[in-house]
């Protein structure tokens, strides 16, 4: 079944219920499950995730709706203080059994949803104080309501987002800021389709940190502030710790970490002397977290004297920083270049402050890679087999990461694959032909015949990439491409 995201909730939650009661006709649940064919269960879990979207959007707006009935200026005679609560999440925790944190999340997209409909989009305010509705909410609104995304989406989105700062840019254009906001809500409703919802709320960061460069130094400057470390012992004499990093911190540690476990990951192919570890790292019965923790402590142990090399191979690991050229000004009166803008980590795409993107100019070297006037990134060489430093530089800015549909791996653990084959197809080692694929999805690709081809807009001078699968084993059918999506800082919009 395909029930049309047009559909009003109601209408969505009748037929996705009414197909799913004919599956299951009055069976049990073991033998309904047990008994469908591979196609049958995913789609009957589609329908039952679209009963769900929508019941979901219902329980919102009637959660709204009894805060509003139960707003405290209304004394004893509201909704929930007539039925015995303190307030309106006390009274709908008890009706749906929903943690506090559900029924908070429920209450806002309810608030949301409501200047959302149709009646009140584009009209007067629903209160005289109240501001008009921003078109990006609308948007985002407008898509849980007719069931293109579910809560979680939706708010990842709208958490991630937050609210356009107008007034923190006096000399922006007034419309400036909700028209870029827009802009990002497009762009993640269109990824929601693929991204796992917690990379969806990061990429709602990263969109907000780059029209926000103000704020971006004040919610790093806030992390700072609320770094710690905490350690006790508990019940059983087992001595635990927590710690909360701040940005630079963590992503010098998550780097440590990344290049202590990458011998795991079997041979890359990036260059010589990788993967040189994998037969001893493959005789190592630590776990992951063990492996992690052992390597903290030599850390902390060996200090500043330990031999990187010992511990890390041939990539000792740092933190790459991916700064504009336009966010560097001219030289002050004392000779020294401003970063007037922001960069971003390569891997995460946490946007970093002007102030520390200057100190790290201060402590390392800087690549600088070119842009042609379409923003790809241009060609450092075709002489080579495998893509050079600079080259694998050039095509983590691009695409910033896998770009596998739902892949998460950062680019660091990516290897770097030829679109059209070196050997077979005596392809060039070209950056426009170069894609990075973790080694998971790049074993994927050549062991189970996938594809992945490039094309270019004759008109706009653009890159598109498209995955294409093997045919069906059993159908032999083919089906349609998907094109792959950048997952760089540099999608949306920069202020």
């Amino acid at each position: 079944m395909n029930i049309s995201s047009a559909s009003s909730p109601d209408v969505r939650l009748s037929a996705a219920a009414t197909t799913i009661a004919g599956v299951c006709g009055g069976r049990m649940l073991a033998e309904v499950v047990g008994g469908l064919d591979d196609e049958g269960l995913l789609g009957l879990m589609r329908d039952a995730a679209a009963a769900r979207d929508a019941a979901e959007v219902l329980l919102a707006a009637m959660s709204a709706e009894a805060g509003r009935r139960s707003a405290r200026e209304l004394g004893y005679s509201g909704l929930a203080q007539r039925k015995g609560h303190r307030n309106v999440t006390s009274l709908v925790q008890n009706i749906t059994g929903q943690s506090r944190g559900d029924v908070f999340r429920a209450l806002r997209a309810g608030e949301d949803l409501v200047p959302a409909t149709p009646a009140t989009i584009d009209v007067a305010p629903v209160a005289a104080s109240a501001p008009p509705v921003g078109r990006w909410l609308v948007l985002l609104s407008e898509a849980l309501a007719s069931g293109q995304v579910g809560q979680g989406v939706f708010h990842a989105i709208r958490a991630g987002l937050g609210e356009p700062p107008v007034d923190r840019y006096p000399e922006l254009d007034v419309a400036f800021l909700p028209a870029a906001w827009a802009e990002a809500v497009e762009i993640l409703l269109d990824e929601a389709r693929s991204m796992p919802v917690e990379e969806l709320r990061n990429a709602a960061r990263i969109a907000r940190d780059r029209l926000d460069p103000v704020g971006v130094t004040l919610r790093f400057e806030e992390r700072f502030r609320a770094r710690s470390f905490r350690s006790w012992v508990d019940e059983h004499g087992q001595h635990q710790a927590r710690i909360s990093f701040d940005d630079e911190a963590a992503a010098w540690v998550q780097t440590i970490l990344g290049a202590a476990l990458r011998p795991r990951r079997g041979p890359r192919f990036v260059g010589s002397g990788a993967g040189e570890k994998t037969a001893d790292a493959l005789a190592d019965d630590r776990s992951n977290e063990q492996l992690q923790y052992d390597t903290l402590l030599a850390i902390l142990r060996t200090g500043a004297n330990a031999d990187p090399g010992q511990a890390f191979g041939d990539r000792q690991p740092g933190v790459r920083v991916i700064v504009d050229a336009s966010a560097i000004g001219a030289a002050d009166e004392r000779g020294g270049m401003r970063v007037t803008g922001m960069g971003h980590f390569e891997d995460s795409g946490v946007a970093v402050p002007a102030g520390i993107v200057e100190k790290l100019l201060c402590d390392a070297g800087a690549v600088t890679v070119g842009l042609d006037s379409f923003g790809r990134p241009l060609d450092v060489g075709r002489e080579h087999r495998l893509f050079t430093r600079t080259q694998r530089i050039a095509i983590g800015i691009r695409d910033g990461g896998c770009v596998w549909p739902s892949c998460v791996a950062p680019i660091s653990q990516c290897e770097f694959h030829h679109t059209v084959h070196w050997w077979a197809d005596h392809g060039r080692t070209d950056v426009d032909d170069g894609v990075p694929l973790c080694r998971n999805c790049h074993m994927r690709l050549h062991n189970q015949g996938w594809r992945i081809a490039r094309s270019r807009d004759p008109m706009t001078g653009l890159d598109a990439y498209w995955l294409h699968a093997p045919p069906d084993p059993v159908t032999g059918e083919i089906a349609e491409p998907t094109q792959l999506r950048s997952k760089s800082a540099r999608r949306f919009r920069a202020a």
